[in-house]
């Protein structure tokens, strides 16, 4: 149905597979406990929603979101539900078992801390190390390290040829790879390894 829109995938899985080391948000993250610093705090126990407004942080192990509103919503297993929005709202993650962070950005970032996927909305971005993704909608799968990156002419038709996505992959460090091995001292003429030296 959305030809374009396939091989525009296919191509980014392509372009993406060497970004996707930015994969695996820190496991243990959805076992910590969430902070909330906020200027307002409204909580609905009833339907288990709690709306934090003015320069509002939330922490959880190394996921750290800050944005002007967001807006919580837990099921009944504890699971939530993360609405962050701003000009702009910020998600940070750090990756598992390397000293390696994730960063993105939008006007609105909704997290699922259940199925552990974040969907950044309007001048989205996603950035690690110099690599950079940016578009009009970001999904970003922490657990798999999957992405999907659209531009606005993806999303709505009447803008077509706007708002394209761009993706910046630095070149990574070969030095390891490629250190020229140190070539061997010449042997000397006046020495003869079969007799000894005086």
């Amino acid at each position: 149905m959305y030809p374009q829109k396939d091989k525009l995938s296919l191509l980014l899985w392509l372009l993406l597979a060497c970004f996707s080391t930015l994969a695996f948000a820190e496991r243990a993250d959805r076992d910590k406990p969430m902070q909330m610093e906020a200027d307002r705090v409204t909580v609905d126990d009833v339907n288990q929603t709690s709306i934090f407004e003015g320069n509002v942080q939330m922490r959880q192990g190394t996921l750290f979101i800050e944005a002007s509103r967001i807006v919580i919503a837990q099921d009944k297993k504890g699971f939530s539900q993360v609405t962050a929005t701003g000009q702009l709202a910020h998600f940070r993650q750090k990756r598992d078992g390397v000293d390696e962070v994730a960063e993105g950005y939008g006007e609105r970032i909704e997290y699922d801390n259940f199925i552990e996927v974040a969907n950044f909305y309007g001048q989205a971005r996603v950035k690690r190390e110099g690599d950079d993704v940016r578009g009009e909608h970001i999904i970003y799968n922490t657990k798999t390290g999957v992405f999907e990156v659209f531009g606005s002419n993806m999303q709505k038709p009447e803008t077509a040829g706007k708002g394209r996505v761009t993706i910046v992959i630095q070149p990574k460090d070969k030095t390891a790879e490629t250190a020229p091995i140190a070539p061997t001292p010449p042997a000397n003429p006046s020495t003869n390894p079969a007799t000894p030296q005086p």
